[in-house]
This record gives structure tokens, sequence and C-alpha cells, in this order.
């Protein structure tokens, strides 16, 4: 059979997971028409018409594939032969353990990867309601800003309507604006990750005091209104800092601003009450955004408490924060276990639409779809990866891995999970290994050694999954 004998896949999104779907199909030797409405009809989130922009944060968090979960799931997907990981890898930046990237260099090689391959379509287009039944094979990766009209067709489609939360966006600094008479460049606990130094946050102290006041102006700062949105909730994921400073005045300073594993360059003999990080976002290290930062303030009162923090009280923005409702199938309810819609063979969801959160996340279930479509479309069958891989656990998780109220078993308990060991089986019985010289194997050392027997568990089962595969 040759390429021409093969009918298309449609794929409709060019975010994460559409680019990384198009690109596993393709690379299988099945054409594919990907449609992408950014060009004809931008959204609230979005700057540019490229493929897979980032529109929060620069970073696919950690790179550590022995003790963490999403460092695991990199880990797996460059296995698989993942685009996404592959550009991202090329246009890294600093920042410590994390995989962080340059988001202008990282969308433009994967908008050039699709555009210059021989068996992609890249069509401009809104797709404004399901896609016709002559279209046997269809990807729906429209992510969590998927047009109303189209949301609108999948819920009368699926009898139910889809399920919400706000999604949060941090500011983006000017490096040049920033004081670093009072800052300095230091990784928590000096960590040096891919391309790192061990320096590779610019941090900001704040005494008590400061701290204090930050906090204050925080919870009487002019917010945004979503009367419009009641009852939708926030992923606890990307709080807004103003929504963490209300459930406590020390939950910031146990989460994005802890002064832990830092030590203030400029009065080493002086421990920080708080921090702020801010993380390089660019390859030229121009601008740096404030990790954790996401915000729902007012643009006018934004500015003006970002820069009560001490070293950016002259802070110039490229990007202020901002606040923007995404939306997520009840999947567990709606897709089965290869993401297809129950009652509509070969129509298929991926990414954030399915409910998963988190950009690697987002193109892992992109990767499954398309090999799941390319593996139909080829009548060849392909076993679902292991529940003990990072990207089986996430699949379980959703397309059935929720907890339902016995006592309201209609009530939907489903919600956006970044993948975490919490999403894995039990290890076996005797497969947590004592290190050599360890007296005392409990507390700390053994919980990492836990993960690190789960992510070897992880890695071979995705190896031997890769291997049973007959493309």
């Amino acid at each position: 059979m040759t390429t021409s004998d093969i009918s298309p896949i449609h794929i409709i999104g060019g975010g994460l997971a559409g680019s990384e779907a198009a690109w596993q199909v393709a690379k299988l030797g099945i054409p594919v028409i990907l449609h992408e409405m950014r060009g004809v009809r931008g959204t609230d989130a979005h700057k540019t018409d490229g493929l897979a922009e980032l529109v929060c944060s620069n970073s696919f968090r950690s790179d550590d594939a022995q003790t963490n979960a999403v460092g695991v799931i990199h880990a797996e997907m460059r296995l698989a032969g993942s685009l996404i990981m592959e550009c991202a890898d090329k246009h890294q930046v600093p920042a410590g353990g994390a995989l962080a990237v340059d988001r202008d260099g990282f969308s433009q090689a994967v908008t050039k990867a699709l555009e210059d391959h021989p068996l992609i379509t890249i069509v401009r287009e809104e797709i404004t309601g399901l896609p016709p039944e002559t279209w046997d094979q269809v990807i729906i990766a429209t992510g969590p800003l998927t047009a109303p009209s189209l949301a609108e067709a999948i819920a009368a489609k699926t009898g139910a309507e889809s399920l919400a939360f706000f999604d949060a966006i941090a500011p983006i600094v000017h490096r040049e604006s920033i004081n670093m008479d009072i800052c300095w460049y230091q990784s928590r606990y000096d960590k040096v990750g891919p391309g790192g130094t061990g320096k590779d946050y610019i941090n900001c102290p704040l005494n008590e005091a400061q701290y204090n006041a930050f906090i204050d102006a925080l919870i009487e700062g002019d917010k945004v209104g979503f009367h419009e949105w009641e009852g939708t909730p926030y992923f606890d994921g990307c709080l807004p800092i103003e929504i963490m400073a209300e459930r406590g005045r020390e939950t910031l300073r146990h989460g994005p601003m802890k002064p832990m594993g830092l030590t203030n360059a400029h009065k080493p003999d002086e421990k920080p009450y708080a921090v702020v990080q801010l993380r390089q976002d660019n390859a030229l290290g121009t601008l740096y955004n404030i990790v954790g930062f996401q915000t729902k303030l007012r643009y006018g009162a934004q500015a003006e408490i970002i820069r009560m923090i001490p070293g950016l009280e002259n802070a110039e923005f490229a990007r202020l924060g901002g606040l923007h409702r995404n939306t997520y199938l009840n999947s567990p309810v709606l897709l089965d276990k290869s993401l297809t819609l129950k009652g509509r063979p070969g129509l298929r969801f991926a990414g954030q639409i399915t409910g998963c959160e988190g950009y690697v996340e987002s193109a892992s279930i992109g990767l499954l779809a398309g090999r799941f479509a390319a593996a139909e479309r080829l009548g060849k069958p392909l076993p679902l990866p292991p529940a003990e891989t990072a990207l089986g656990a996430l699949l379980n998780h959703i397309t059935g891995g929720h907890l339902v109220s016995e006592d309201e078993p209609g009530k939907r308990s489903f919600q956006p999970m970044n993948v975490n060991f919490g999403l894995f089986p039990e290890l076996e019985p005797g497969a947590i290994v004592k290190p050599e010289g360890v007296k005392r194997f409990r507390g700390k050392d053994k919980a990492i050694a836990k993960k690190k027997a789960m992510s070897a568990r992880a890695l071979n089962a995705c190896r031997q999954w890769l291997e049973q595969q007959s493309f």
C-alpha cells in the first residue's frame, strides 16, 4: 500500500497535543491534515499563530527521570520519538533541575518541522462543529481554549456539559530592569539542571515586614471579576498568587516564595524570610518570568504590587499576568481506553481537553492518540501502554482512574491532573532495594529509593511496549 492509497487522518488543533499527534501519525507513513484556527481566529491567551505556542510558563518542569514522574514522562516521550521533546531539548534555557525552553524558538521549530513534513498539510481554518462522518479518523486536540461553537457541538453530541476551571499566566520581566544589587543568581540548593550552571534563577529576598506588606497588598489588590463564570474552580497546580494568599498568610512562603536552599549572595549571614524567583524565558536571557506568580490582578494593581518586591522596584514588563477559562471533558465517562469518543468510532480527543494538566502531559496524550489512530488506520493492533509507565498511568487516570462517590454515584469527581507517582501501581514486595552504606533505611531515603524503583520499572516497561509495536 502506497501513501496515496491511505486516507488522511484529520487533527483539529495545532497546540502541543495536536502537533505531537500529527508528527506521530506522519512518521508512520500516514497523511495528516492539521486544522488550526489561529491565523484566522485568535484566542484570549495566544499571541502568535505558531504551532505549539506556550501560553503560560516556559518550563516543562523537572527533567529528572530517576525520582520525578514528570522527568519519567519526558524520557518515555523521547523513547517514542516525540517531536515536542526533540524541539524542547534543542531550545532549552538554563532552569536548574527543570527543562525550560525559549518559547519562540521552540514554537518556530515545531512549526517548521510540521510544515516541512511531506505527509502533513496544515490548513488554517476554524472547525465550528463536529467533523463530518466522512472524516473517519479524527483527533480533536483543541485544548483548554476550544472555540465556543465547537465546544457546544461536543456538548450536544455527548449529552453533557464540559467541565471547566481557571488557569492563570505569570508576568514576564525585562532582565535589564531587575536590580542585581539586591538580587542574585542561584538555583535552589545549587542544583545543576539540563544546560544549567546551578545559578539559573534570579532571586529576590524579602524580610518578614516586606513579606507581610506584600501579602496585604495581594489580598487588597484590584482583581478581575468573572461573574459569568461563577462556580468554576481553580486548578490547584496553577492557583493565582492572591488566591494562595487568601488561603493563609504563610501559604506563599511555603509555596513559590519559599526561601529554602537559597543564600543571599549580598548578605550571606541574613536568611531571607521569603524569596521570589525569576526563571529565564528566552534564549537571549533578556526576559525572565516570575515563577509561580500567575495572577488575576488587574494590570495596574499587578504592576504596582510586583514592584513592591525588593529588586523589582523598577521592573518593566514584557507581559503581565492574566487569567483564562479552561474546559475539559468528563473523560472517564465519555472516552474509551484508546481516547475514542464512545458512540463515535474513529473520533478521538487528545491534550488538555481530555483532563490532563501540563505541557508534557498534553503532548504525551497527543502522542498516544496519534499512535492509536495510526494503528487503527493501518489495521494493526496497538497494545495499551502498561500501567507501570508514566504514559499508561496518565492514560488510566483520564479514562477511569478517578474516585466515584458511593453516596452520589452521578456526581462528577474527575479533575485535571499532572502526572505523578500517585497514579502509578504500587511496587511488588522487595522491589525497593536498600542502598549500600545506608544503615537506617526509612523516611526520605526510602522514599527516594521507591521513586527510583518506580522510574526504572516505568522506563523498562515503556521500552518493552515500544518493541511490541508492529509498525
